[in-house]
């Protein structure tokens, strides 16, 4: 098995960050992937960046030997090259056959069990969970008080309101070149992975159709299969190429972009909720600011966590950690109202809050009758099906159509 095959799967697939066993070559694993994406993507390597590298694959190889142990061969025997072609089919929604399905689910049994051993493991989530928005400030998650805005509030301080309220008045009808114009357009933009594309071009396709919907917003999904934060992070990255190609099918250009909805989550996180929050934030304020520079009058980002990871059957993205993106999101609009300089409205547009997704299962939340059940999953647990998506969508719908927040350039 080729090393750099092994890297490809390990970033197609989302493995949960590794470090290396020996006390003596430590690697972050984390750094090595974004490297390799940088040069997948076309960019020179200094050359310790190629050093390093080498020294990450070396150290996999040596970590995989070790745990098969004299069972068999490394990683069991898998044709990465295969997996990782399977994997991409099952992004793209087609049907694998049942030797194919089995192949891939092989694959992805050998990555969790490589995923799950040293510092890097995933962790057990509790037995329960309140969603964020039914915590109050008196309840406490690892140290994390309740309410989407903190302190128990699922409102936004007066000062945010303020903020959004000035951020609110300046999104107006604009043409290609991004002057205001009567008959210019507003475009909405999705950026994330494979369950933020699945749910929100369901989205898009109810809300073309709603009468709320203002004739002048243009809605463009450009989240894409397996481009996590981790992806959208480098300025050159993979899915921005695909994201540009977007607008323009749309016939919108990127000075039209005003509103985005970001869907927060990396691939096969692990580690404490300390580790798992301090990567997927650094990664998300490195996306907001490609963001802004992408496009300059991109006002509000509307955030989002994840959905229900209790039914996964992989580590891609289970819980606790789909719950705990939640915490990252609220990290991110704390730290831009204090001011945090890599957040700057220069560098960044304005953050907040869209619909909050994750219920807990079939026990579902106070603030509705929001549930999920194991039928609104796909085989693995983690990617919704047709229900779930529709969930999504209309959790969307309903928050940009009402919301004090954002109704002013849905419904114009």
């Amino acid at each position: 098995m080729k090393p750099t095959l092994l890297l490809a799967l390990v970033s197609v697939l989302g493995a949960a960050t590794l470090r290396s066993q020996s006390p003596d070559t430590p690697v972050d694993f984390n750094k090595a992937r974004q490297l390799f994406e940088k040069r997948q993507n076309g960019s020179t390597l200094t050359t310790d960046e190629e050093a390093y590298i080498e020294k990450a694959k070396a150290a996999r190889e040596a970590q995989l030997k070790k745990q098969g142990g004299d069972s068999g061969p490394p990683s069991e025997g898998i044709d990465w090259r295969r997996a990782q072609e399977l994997f991409r089919q099952e992004q793209r929604g087609e049907k694998l056959s049942d030797e194919d399905q089995k192949y891939l689910d092989q694959a992805k049994e050998v990555r969790r069990r490589g995923g799950r051993g040293g510092s890097g493991a995933q962790r057990k989530a509790p037995e329960s969970m309140k969603p964020l928005t039914d915590m109050t400030a008196d309840d406490k998650y690892e140290g994390e008080d309740g309410g989407l805005y903190g302190k128990g509030s699922n409102e936004p301080p007066e000062s945010l309101k303020k903020s959004a309220g000035s951020a609110l008045a300046q999104i107006k009808p604009l043409d290609a070149g991004g002057k205001p114009s009567d008959s210019g357009k507003i475009v909405l933009v999705s950026i994330s992975m494979s369950n933020a594309t699945q749910e929100f071009s369901l989205f898009k396709q109810i809300a073309d159709k709603d009468p709320r919907k203002s004739s002048q917003l243009t809605i463009v999904d450009c989240a894409q299969g397996g481009q996590t934060m981790a992806a959208w992070a480098p300025p050159d990255g993979r899915p921005w190429g695909e994201a540009m190609n977007r607008l323009q099918r749309a016939e919108v250009t990127p000075q039209q972009v005003q509103v985005a909805w970001v869907k927060l989550a990396n691939a096969g996180p692990s580690g404490s909720k300390e580790d798992h929050l301090k990567q997927l934030e650094a990664d998300t304020v490195k996306v907001l600011n490609n963001l802004k520079q992408r496009f300059p009058n991109l006002r509000i980002a509307y955030l989002a966590s994840r959905i229900y990871g209790g039914y996964a059957t992989t580590g891609l993205n289970p819980e606790p950690y789909a719950y705990e993106g939640a915490f990252a999101v609220r990290h991110l609009i704390q730290k831009q109202m204090a001011g945090d300089a890599e957040l700057a409205l220069e560098k960044s547009p304005l953050l907040l809050w869209g619909p909050y997704l994750w219920s807990e299962g079939e026990r579902g939340r106070k603030i509705d009758d929001l549930k999920y059940t194991q039928d609104d999953f796909g085989g693995d647990g983690t990617h919704p099906s047709n229900s779930g998506r529709e969930k999504v969508a209309k959790q969307l719908l309903e928050f940009f159509a009402t919301s004090p927040l954002a109704k002013g350039w849905f419904a114009r």
